[in-house]
């Protein structure tokens, strides 16, 4: 098999492609592609590789979302989200951000790679074996691997904070400069039982008692019933039409309806005829977040509280198109959610499509290390609001509002757009800037990739609720946005905080893709 050089300028076409955040995990699955392997298999190996080379983001004690897609139509989601715990004593008001009470809920993303491997076999007629497509991430952990440059910002970032977290000096702490080798034996020997005994080895028998113990000795509230309960459902995905093309997004509890709102309220107003990169393009785009931010606080687990889409209604795309002022920004005040993730997919020769998101919530989740595992646990549970609220209430058993929303986008009923990106509330407001670029100004994916972005509201370092612009946006243009109302921060021109994104582009004669600047990551075909 040929493989195509890592793809930045998306210019090379190819036959199949993945994209991720790590040029490590992408030729993982590069490797299961041009094996002969499908888009469900390549991102397993991928997911896999992540979980050990992207800690800070991602890993075996978080949780993932899944779009699978093939060439006939059908398409489905994979909702590997973890539940709150059973007992949740100790835990009044908020829930803490960190430490052992905010790892409150179970992680999802390992029985989600199992569930998307016993898809692949039955559906796509999957032939690799469990095992080896784990191989390369238990090499990585066992040998070493170089330390990123994001794993040692993050590290670095948050040094003065991690010394009281349980089990994450001593794990963690050896990690030197981007570049250096950084082992996780301990890592190493529980995928390897993974891939030996099942992906429900995690939830059931030996490694789960350990995992169980491990956390409630730390002070978690998880217990070994919490895990055995832990289970990906598999769930209709929402859709709207977008100018000839279907938009896909996972269901509740997940955001990826706010995603859909803000492009169908777009629509509504003609964002094509509108100058890609101009004021008005930046003006209406953020206007739109911010009308489909508002309904978010009617997105929860459907399973304590119906969730029926109306927010995707014609008379409810009408009334927030209406709501806009195309020459004045509405105020906005509201809490921004920090957040972590990695995008990863993959597209095979068979017209299979995968697009998933994985995460560990915020960077080094709750950093919670379970015992001798080297598993650190996310902090997914500091989603929920207080308990007692109707909608995203801190339950029993119940999942919290999730900000993973992986995209995929049909052309007569045919994978065309994988897309997604890192950064919680940010992930909408990329993913709606990148598909108007892709859609509307035809702009390659390396091309929309690398246009200068946005974020709105609060970040970690910044708390004021402003509009912040990536400095490469032109003098002229944060002048008008001002002159509108916006209140403008400048960020440096491809900034991490403006997501981390992936995209792979299938036409009619091959498929290009690519992943964001801002990381350290690339797509590559076969």
């Amino acid at each position: 098999m040929t493989q195509h050089a890592p793809q930045r300028d998306g210019g090379v076409l190819a036959t199949a492609m993945v994209t991720s955040p790590h040029s490590i995990a992408s030729e993982a699955g590069r490797a299961v592609l041009a094996a002969g392997g499908n888009a469900i298999e390549a991102a397993i190996a991928m997911g896999a590789v992540l979980a050990v080379v992207y800690p800070h983001f991602c890993g075996l004690g978080g949780d993932a979302v899944w779009i699978v897609a093939d060439g006939e139509g059908n398409r489905t989601s994979l909702l590997g989200i973890g539940q709150a715990a059973a007992a949740l004593q100790g835990i009044e008001g908020t829930v803490p951000t960190r430490g052992p009470l905010s790892a409150l809920t179970t992680a999802c993303a390992v029985d989600s790679w199992g569930k998307a491997y016993e898809f692949s076999k039955i559906r796509w007629a999957g032939g690799h074996p469990w095992s080896s497509l784990l191989e390369p991430a238990i090499d990585l952990a066992e040998r070493g691997f170089p330390v990123s440059s994001s794993q040692s910002f993050w590290l670095d970032y948050r040094r003065a904070e991690w010394s009281d977290w349980p089990g994450f000096a001593e794990l963690f702490g050896s990690a030197g400069e981007a570049g250096s080798p950084f082992k996780q034996p301990r890592l190493a020997r529980a995928l390897s039982q993974i891939a030996a005994e099942g992906a429900r080895s995690f939830y059931e028998g030996d490694l789960a008692q350990r995992i169980a113990a491990a956390l409630r000795e730390a002070g978690s509230p998880i217990r070994a019933s919490d895990l055995e309960r832990t289970a990906t459902r598999m769930a209709d995905l929402e859709s709207v039409d977008y100018r000839g093309l279907t938009l896909l997004a996972p269901t509740a509890p997940t955001q990826g309806v706010t995603t859909l709102s803000i492009m169908a309220t777009l629509e509504k107003l003609s964002i094509d005829a509108v100058e890609e990169g101009s004021a008005d393009f930046y003006h209406l785009i953020v206007e739109a977040i911010k009308q489909a931010f508002l309904e978010r606080n009617l997105i929860g687990d459907p399973d304590y509280h119906a969730f029926d889409g109306s927010m995707l209604s014609e008379a409810a795309i009408v009334r927030k198109a209406a709501a806009i002022d195309r020459q004045k920004a509405l105020p906005w005040a509201r809490k921004f959610t920090t957040g972590d993730t990695v995008f990863f997919a993959a597209h095979d020769r068979q017209g299979r499509s995968v697009s998933v998101l994985q995460s560990i919530y915020f960077d080094w989740g709750s950093g919670v290390v379970a015992g001798d595992t080297g598993i650190l646990w996310q902090n997914r549970g500091a989603a929920f609001a207080r308990a007692g609220q109707p909608v995203n209430g801190l339950r029993s058993a119940a999942r919290p509002f999730y900000t993973l929303n992986p995209g995929l986008a049909l052309k007569n009923g045919r994978p065309h757009l994988l897309y997604g990106t890192q950064g919680a509330d940010g992930q909408p407001q990329t993913l709606a800037t990148l598909l108007v670029r892709l859609i509307d100004h035809n702009l390659s994916p390396a091309e929309a990739l690398a246009a200068p972005r946005f974020l709105l509201g609060r970040t970690f370092s910044d708390s004021r609720d402003n509009l912040k612009l990536e400095e490469a946006i032109p003098a002229g243009t944060l002048k008008q946005l001002g002159a509108m109302g916006h209140e403008t921060a400048l960020l440096p021109a491809h900034s991490p905080l403006c997501g981390l994104a992936g995209i792979i582009r299938v036409n009619d004669d091959g498929v290009v893709g690519a992943h964001d600047p801002r990381g350290d990551g690339c797509a590559v075909g076969v």
